[in-house]
This record gives C-alpha cells, sequence and structure tokens, in this order.
C-alpha cells in the first residue's frame, strides 16, 4: 500500500515559525512533526510514500531525501499553488496505483490507528472526538457510515470531526475532476467526499489517538506527549557533577557542564554546551548546535537550532525559533497574576502558563523582559533593558 503525505501547506495561523519552514517541519521533541508521522507509518508496514510539497518545499526534500534514512522509499510532486486539498490530492494523479492511504502531513498519529486504517475497507474516513469541533471539519454518524460534513461551524451538530486521515481507491481520482472551486477559493477534498456519503459507502473509523497541531501553542502539548513515549539515548559528554536522569536524551558532540540539573523528560540535540549550572525543566526540546548557559533555567519549551540563552536567562511554556540569542538577563514571564488563560494577539490558548513565540534570529540585549503571551517576528531586535509585549511584527526594532 502506498501513502501520500500532503505536506504542501505554509501553515499561516502558525507564523512567525513558518516564515522560513513549512508547518510540517516544525519540530517536536527535536525531530519534524511530520517525521513522527512517517514512522508510525513505516512501523504499520507502508514503505511506499508520495509527499505533495510546495511552501518551503526544499525543507522537505532535503530533511528526507529518497527516504533511504527511514528505510522507506519517497517521490514528491508540487503543488505550485496551494489551493485546497482536492488540488493537492489531485496532482498524485498517476503516481498512485490501487489502494492508499491519505494523511495530513500536520498530525501525530500511532502505528496502532495507522494499522487498523489499512484493514479497513476503502473509502474510509478517520475520526476522531473533541471538545471543541468548531475548529474542525465536523462529521455526523450513523452506525459505521458517515452521513454528513460540515467544515467549521459556530454550531456544530456532533463532537466528531474529520481527522484528516483516509483509506481511499483509485476511484477518488474521478471523483476529484468534478470538484469546482469552493467560497473560500479552494478545490476541498470534501466536496469530493460529499458523493460517498449520499451513497452511503464513506465508512468512519475512530482513532484512539489523534493530536493535531493547529496553533503554535499545541507544539507544546505534542511535545510533551512525544518526549514522555521516546526512547532515550545519551550521547556526548557530561562532566562530574551534574543531574541528568535516564528519561533525558542527548545527542552527540554534546557537553553537560558540571553543576548542571536536568529533570523529567527532555531531549537535547547534537554539539550543544548545556552550563555550567543550567537548569533544564520538564518537557524541554532544545535543538542542535545551542548553547544554554550559566545560571539559565529552561522549562517546558521548545528551542529550536542554533539558539544562545547563555547565562542569567529564564524561559519558560514558550517556543523560540532558530539562530536566536538572549542577552545577560533577559526573561520570558509565563504566568497572568489573574491566574486567566493566556492570549496570544487577542486568540485564547486555553493554558493558564504559556511564555512567548519567538520567530528565528530575534536578537535580545541585556537584561530584556518578554510579557506572557506575545509574538516577535523574526528578525527583531530588542534593545537593552526594553520590555516587550504584544503582537511584534518581523524585522522589527523595539528601543
Amino acid at each position: 500500500m502506498q501513502c501520500v503525505v500532503l505536506a504542501a501547506g505554509e501553515g499561516k495561523r502558525m507564523r512567525p515559525l513558518t516564515a522560513r519552514r513549512p508547518k510540517v517541519m516544525l519540530p517536536i521533541a527535536n525531530r519534524p512533526m511530520m517525521e513522527h508521522l512517517v514512522v508510525a507509518a513505516r512501523d504499520a508496514g507502508i514503505t511506499d510514500f508520495v509527499f505533495v510539497v510546495g511552501y518551503f518545499e526544499r525543507e522537505i526534500r532535503n530533511h528526507f531525501g529518497d527516504g533511504s534514512a527511514l528505510g522507506v522509499k519517497i517521490a514528491y510532486v508540487t503543488q505550485r499553488h496551494q489551493l485546497g486539498t482536492a488540488d493537492a490530492l489531485r496532482a498524485t494523479t498517476g503516481m498512485v496505483n490501487g489502494r492508499f492511504l491519505l494523511l495530513n502531513g500536520d498530525m501525530v498519529l500511532k502505528r496502532s490507528d495507522i494499522e487498523k486504517l489499512c484493514r479497513m475497507s476503502a473509502p474510509c474516513m478517520g475520526i476522531h472526538e473533541t471538545d471543541h469541533p468548531q475548529d474542525y471539519g465536523v462529521v455526523t454518524v450513523e452506525g459505521h457510515r458517515i452521513t454528513g460534513l460540515e467544515e467549521k461551524s459556530e454550531h456544530p451538530k456532533s463532537n466528531l470531526i474529520n481527522a484528516g486521515a483516509y483509506l481511499f481507491d483509485p476511484d477518488i481520482f474521478d471523483l476529484l475532476a468534478g470538484v469546482r472551486i469552493s467560497g473560500r477559493g479552494e478545490f476541498e477534498l470534501t466536496d469530493a467526499l460529499e458523493s460517498y456519503i449520499r451513497e452511503g459507502t464513506l465508512a468512519a473509523h475512530p482513532l484512539e489517538y489523534w493530536l493535531d497541531v493547529g496553533q503554535p501553542w499545541d507544539l507544546l502539548d505534542a511535545n510533551e506527549a512525544l518526549l514522555s513515549s521516546l526512547h532515550h539515548e545519551q550521547g556526548g559528554t557530561v562532566e562530574e557533577g551534574c543531574t541528568v536522569p535516564d528519561t533525558v536524551s542527548i545527542g552527540k558532540g554534546t557537553v553537560i557542564r558540571a553543576g548542571t540539573y536536568i529533570e523529567g523528560h527532555c531531549v537535547i540535540g547534537e554539539n550543544c554546551v548545556v552550563g555550567p549550572h543550567a537548569y533544564i525543566r520538564g518537557s524541554t526540546a532544545i535543538g542542535d548546535n545551542c548553547h544554554i548557559g550559566h545560571a539559565t533555567e529552561i522549562k517546558n519549551s521548545i528551542i529550536m537550532a542554533s539558539t544562545n540563552i547563555p547565562h542569567f536567562n529564564y524561559v519558560g511554556d514558550s517556543i523560540v525559533g532558530s539562530g536566536c540569542n538572549f542577552g545577560a538577563g533577559t526573561k520570558v514571564a509565563n504566568l497572568r497574576h489573574d491566574n486567566a488563560a493566556v492570549k496570544v494577539c487577542g486568540k485564547t490558548t486555553g493554558r493558564r502558563k504559556f511564555g512567548a513565540i519567538i520567530g528565528d534570529n530575534v536578537l535580545f540585549g541585556i537584561n530584556c523582559s518578554v510579557n506572557v503571551g506575545s509574538l516577535i517576528g523574526s528578525n527583531t531586535r530588542v534593545a537593552p533593558h526594553s520590555l516587550v509585549e504584544g503582537c511584534i511584527e518581523e524585522g522589527s526594532v523595539i528601543r
């Protein structure tokens, strides 16, 4: 069986983190989120993949190559203009033979669910139960058949949603040929599925496990979940006087300097320097070539590659892009005094604790303060002793 993975989109809701990379390449537990999906599908027995790429496609092609590093075979097709899921799947015409799996690249599934979906009769849609169905395509079900599908309704008819995982026969391509552009300006796969729904042939398969990464703060939930289930290995060098439990992964060439204390499930990439006397708390992922220095504390955060947080810093419950530098004494707040859920640019995160979303190549002077719920665009420069809060556009200079 083949697996088509849709990976052409930018992920505008993930800005500024997607300014230089597609959404599916955002790291979770130090791997691109799509790699977790591909590995789960591979472990379920699928070795033949077709990736539909587009926005910053070179990032995907360079990382995955022909798939041999993961023990799979990968072919690519480019969706030149991101005109919807039906258009993306239509781009694979002639590349898919027989029954196949279709997966959105921006979610996390488990091997067991993929195995079960592959054993179903096509056509079949993976569905999942959620407490906020208004954010997704909502489905109604009778028995094991889908009877209705509507996109993002303010008054959803059920709490079951389209999870973006499908099993199809080649006849789906005949239906795609008849899809017309929607009111949203896209060719939508759901329009093709209406024919199956009218015929009563679209089966529903409940997924036991499904993680959607629709907003930047969802990365933290996914990171925590995946770190707790990973097999941890420790390479590099750990100096005497460190506390590093076996729940921590350490990459090759990394040095953990004396006095550093690490707790919980964490991953530290290759060629990093951590410490001396750093404190790394649970559910933290630190990318390759990072420097986390003296008296710095990192908690429940994703720090992307080549970022330096070198001394007397605090970062909690945050996502920090690549190539950033924190001046000494710069700290990120992560808790409102009224204990209310943190909002970012007016949108609630649903989280009592959340720090900031910081794009790539952001440079902070010494003793800066980043207020809770801030979003800082890539290539921003922040002068010493500055307060940063709210939504900061890319390339800003804050004095």
